[in-house]
C-alpha cells in the first residue's frame, strides 16, 4: 500500500463502518417506522461496496473486518443507548475495550505493520 493510498483508505473505512452503523440502527427504527427498511437496505449495501473498495485499496481483510466489526459494535452500543435508550453498562464498555484492543493486535502484528528485516 503506497503512502498516499492510506488516508483515501481509512476514510473510505470509517464510511464503511458509518454507513454499517446506520443500518443497524435503521434496523431498529425500523420495527416501529417500517419505511426506515430502505435506510437499512442503503445502509448495508453502501458498507459492503465501501468495504470492497478498502479491500481493493490493499487494506488486509483481518484488519479491514476486524476495524469495521469492532467501531461498528462501539459505536452502535453507544448510539443505541443514546438513541433508543437501551441499556449502556461497565461490562459492556469492558467488553468493547477488549473487542478494540483484540483488533489492534491484529493491526499491529499484521506482516504490513512489521519491519522488513524482521525474520520469521
Amino acid at each position: 500500500m503506497t503512502q498516499a493510498v492510506v488516508p483515501r483508505t481509512w476514510g473510505l473505512l470509517g464510511c464503511a463502518i458509518g454507513a454499517e452503523v446506520a443500518g443497524s440502527l435503521a434496523l431498529k427504527g425500523a420495527l416501529d417506522h417500517p419505511g426506515l427498511y430502505v435506510v437499512v437496505a442503503v445502509g448495508y449495501l453502501g458498507a459492503f461496496v465501501l468495504l470492497d473498495r478498502v479491500l481493493r485499496a490493499g487494506l488486509g481483510l483481518g484488519v479491514a473486518y476486524g476495524i469495521w466489526g469492532a467501531l461498528g459494535v462501539a459505536a452502535t452500543a453507544v448510539l443505541s443507548a443514546v438513541i433508543f435508550g437501551e441499556a449502556f453498562t461497565a461490562l459492556m464498555i469492558v467488553g468493547i475495550v477488549l473487542v478494540i484492543g483484540g483488533v489492534l493486535c491484529i493491526e499491529f502484528g499484521s506482516p504490513a505493520r512489521r519491519s522488513p528485516d524482521a525474520g520469521d
